[in-house]
């Protein structure tokens, strides 16, 4: 138990050193005004939508360490049967770091109001991440095929849990991608898109941080 303490500790003090970081270290042209009418509040201001990321990533944090928590107390049972990673994790590994690298491209390129160069790495950006949710279903119907079923044993539970779950993060952050996308499709100025790209990539960080703690676990037990 105190080894699982520590480890969350860990955890937890790294994800929030890192959000603090990406919380004051705003841009220059971050306060230059309103990114888009908020409801009947008025303008939402850029500040105010980097702490709801922010806000929403500690919350998401917490819900990880407790299935990380959890995952580290049931292990100990004798019915826990080790599960053998399918390889292609390591594949999939490697394309979620690539997609992240490429919205740090488009962010870079926001910020120099290079628009086209925006739009093809938010592209490429979006092609890593839709394959690497495609890498994962593969992954999940290895295992099926192979008769690790969710129910047969807690290892196989965890690890289709704790891998869903961080799917559906990605799965929600396509679709603020997607809306980024859009906006330039129709020829939406750079400084109007720059905060979406800007917090894009860092909920892109966050989740292959994330991830990476993730696949260190399953790989390690």
């Amino acid at each position: 138990m105190t080894a699982t303490l520590i480890i969350l500790a860990i955890i937890m003090g790294t994800v929030v050193f890192w959000l603090i970081r990406q919380t004051i270290n705003v841009q220059p042209w971050a306060e230059e005004g309103p990114i888009e009418q908020h409801h009947a509040g008025g303008p939402l201001s850029i500040p105010a939508a980097k702490i709801g990321l922010v806000a929403f990533l500690a919350v998401a944090s917490s819900l990880f360490s407790l299935f990380v928590s959890a995952y580290f107390q049931r292990m100990d049972y004798g019915d826990w049967t080790p599960l053998i990673e399918p390889g292609v994790l390591w594949v999939n590994t490697v394309l979620l770091i690539l997609s992240s690298v490429f919205f740090q491209r488009a962010r870079n390129a926001a910020i120099k109001s290079q628009v086209s160069k925006v739009k093809i790495n938010l592209l490429i950006a979006g092609l890593f991440t839709f394959t690497f949710i495609a890498g994962q279903l593969w992954a999940w119907q290895g295992l099926y095929d192979a008769g690790y079923f969710l129910t047969s044993n807690p290892a196989n539970s965890f690890f289709y849990v704790l891998t869903a779950i961080h799917a559906l993060h990605i799965i929600g952050g396509l679709w603020v991608w997607s809306k980024t996308v859009f906006k330039l499709q129709n020829k939406a100025e750079a400084h109007k898109i720059r905060v979406s790209v800007e917090l894009c990539t860092i909920y892109w960080h966050f989740l292959l941080l994330v991830w990476l703690v993730l696949f260190a676990l399953l790989l390690s037990t």
